[in-house]
């Protein structure tokens, strides 16, 4: 089973259309936590090695950037939250081509200050062994390689009662969507007031409705849903789009979606068939 679990690499997927919506809505949860002074941990339940080259074989093999990262390259018509996003992107590269992307914790690191703290885990053997070797010396960062969900849970709360915690799973199982609710309803038992996002891709509508329906159900408020797809929802295209859920999403958050969702499904749709789903699932 273990060997099941340890197939994905983020590798092949980097900077697609998926992992645009994902550090948008990271890149402004991050900057709006940002304007408070008092210092805030980020938790990255399944972190990945941090770097990705759209060089590598892997890239290479799926081109997945050509309808995610690559058509926000250079663009000066970007709305604010995008324009945030790319300028972390830019930073990774530090050139002026577009040769590298900067996964989560990358971005991550790149915005937080020192006063700051992250916890990443990682259980892929092969991408924590890459994931220690981009951030080693960085006494910011403590790293495990190990469950993230179970790390969620024994770090809540965080010692500066304010949080950004990222779930971003493989689904490489059918049950961690279930898994990944469950977790959820138990870390905000124990830290209520922490923001939460929940990355999820659509491979299966009926699937994505039971876990908003067991969210929905669980008593906690302020839930948001955020999602970006490339056309309507197939079941014989794999995953064409893919969401954000948030708990307790700052104020800014939907204002800033409505103002770049809509422009994503435009120019990375295929054939002017993107959409976008923008919606409050629990009110506050």
């Amino acid at each position: 089973m273990e060997s099941f679990l340890l197939s994905y690499r983020h590798s092949f997927h980097a900077g697609n259309f998926a992992d645009v919506l994902k550090h948008i809505v990271s890149t402004s949860i991050i900057d709006y936590m940002l304007k408070k002074e008092k210092a805030f941990c980020y938790l990255d339940t399944h972190a990945g090695c941090g770097a990705y080259s759209f060089q590598s074989p892997e890239a290479l093999k799926t081109k997945e950037f050509n309808n995610g990262i690559f058509p926000l390259w250079g663009r000066s018509d970007l709305p604010v939250p995008v324009a945030r996003y790319m300028e972390q992107v830019v930073e990774f590269n530090a050139q002026s081509q577009l040769k590298h992307y900067p996964g989560s914790p990358s971005i991550a690191v790149q915005m937080l200050r020192d006063i700051d703290r992250l916890f990443l885990f990682e259980l892929h053997p092969n991408e924590f062994i890459n994931m220690c070797a981009n951030f080693s010396g960085n006494r910011q960062i403590k790293m495990a390689k190990s469950d993230g969900l179970q790390g969620l849970i024994a770090n809540m709360p965080p010692k500066a009662r304010r949080g950004f915690i990222l779930i971003d799973p493989s689904y490489e199982i059918k049950t961690e969507y279930h898994q990944v609710v469950e977790t959820l309803i138990q870390a905000h038992k124990r830290f209520a007031t922490g923001t939460y996002a929940l990355w999820y891709p659509v491979v299966n509508r009926m699937t994505i409705d039971k876990m908003e329906k067991a969210l929905k159900a669980s008593g906690i408020k302020n839930i948001q849903l955020f999602e970006l797809g490339l056309q309507e929802d197939s079941d014989q295209m794999g995953m064409t789009s893919s969401g954000m859920i948030v708990i307790n999403p700052p104020w800014t958050l939907k204002k800033e979606m409505q103002a770049s969702l809509p422009f994503l499904a435009k120019l990375l749709g295929f054939d002017n068939q993107g959409f976008y789903r923008i919606e409050t699932l629990v009110a506050e």
